[in-house]
């Protein structure tokens, strides 16, 4: 009772309140379950300590509500959130979904790549024998025949095929030898070495061919000397060591061409030349003849306007 009596001031009769302002004396109510009355008067500052201790309840009071009232989704990182009030929260404009429709579906997936055909540097697109990338390579060969003089015979491994322009197709791949002859011109002959796809060849008759070669003896009025005859479509020469024999001339211009089979000589004498008396170094006549027979006809075709081959 004495520690209450240090704090609360001394109870004063009302005769001694007149000198003192009415606002600074309150009475006190008498406490509830209580059977006595009493009243205190509280001074200045005891007030002004009950009011701060007023001020503290109410703002304790305040902080307990907040943190009571918080949604789940404030709550820190500490504290797991309620998931009946997290399924009562609305959602966000931001992340709103409607679920009420179906479920999107999967996206498709990528289509799968197709393979490509790579092509080699340089390489085009055609397939050899005409064929393209869409169609198979031909595993056969065709053989197309023609010539400067219509209706030679044409013969294919000495097969006839027919009068150009002629046709032969559904060949094995291979070598064949080819024959195509005219009446009044030398047989083309040929060895030809075909390949699946198509082929052509032109036969020129009219055209003049030659390149014959011949060792002989050329006889002196005094001895001999050995050397080599040829002939082309731009002349006929001797090569020998003895250079004072050697000579060259014009299928066209020789006054002598001629050949004794019985003798077995061949006699040439070009324009405004000495005459040659050749002979075979075997002493055979059969490639003289042969000789003169080619270079004759050579000579022949010249005279009637034919060109020299490759002209």
């Amino acid at each position: 009772m004495s520690g209450q009596r240090d704090v609360l001031p001394s109870v004063i009769d009302d005769d001694a309140s007149s000198s003192r302002p009415a606002s600074r004396a309150q009475n006190l109510r008498s406490a509830p379950g209580g059977g006595a009355d009493f009243a205190v008067t509280i001074s200045g500052v005891n007030r002004a300590a009950f009011v701060a201790v007023l001020a503290a309840a109410i703002f304790a009071a305040s902080v307990f509500f907040v943190l009571t009232t918080r949604a789940p989704d404030d709550v820190g990182d500490g504290a797991a959130p309620d998931p009946a009030a997290v399924a009562n929260l609305p959602a966000r404009p931001d992340t709103a979904r409607d679920t009420s429709g179906p479920a999107p579906e999967p996206p498709a997936p990528p289509p799968a790549p197709t393979a490509s055909r790579r092509r080699a540097p340089g390489a085009s697109s055609s397939a050899p024998g005409g064929a393209t990338a869409d169609t198979p390579a031909p595993t056969r060969a065709t053989l197309r025949i023609a010539s400067d003089v219509p209706g030679a015979q044409v013969f294919l491994d000495r097969r006839f095929i027919g009068a150009t322009p002629a046709t032969a197709s559904d060949l094995a791949p291979g070598e064949y030898q080819l024959n195509v002859s005219a009446p009044g011109y030398d047989t083309h002959v040929a060895t030809l070495s075909l390949t699946p796809g198509e082929r052509d060849v032109r036969v020129t008759f009219r055209e003049v061919r030659l390149h014959a070669s011949l060792g002989v003896v050329h006889k002196h009025r005094f001895g001999s000397c050995e050397g080599t005859l040829t002939a082309t479509p731009d002349g006929i020469r001797y090569d020998t060591t003895h250079k004072e024999d050697a000579f060259r001339a014009s299928l066209l211009e020789l006054d002598t061409f001629e050949v004794d089979y019985l003798n077995k000589n061949l006699r040439v004498q070009p324009r405004k030349g000495q005459r040659y008396d050749f002979t075979d170094p075997d002493g055979s006549a059969d490639r003289l003849f042969v000789f003169h027979r080619d270079v004759d006809r050579a000579r022949e075709r010249l005279k009637n306007g034919e060109k020299p081959a490759g002209r």
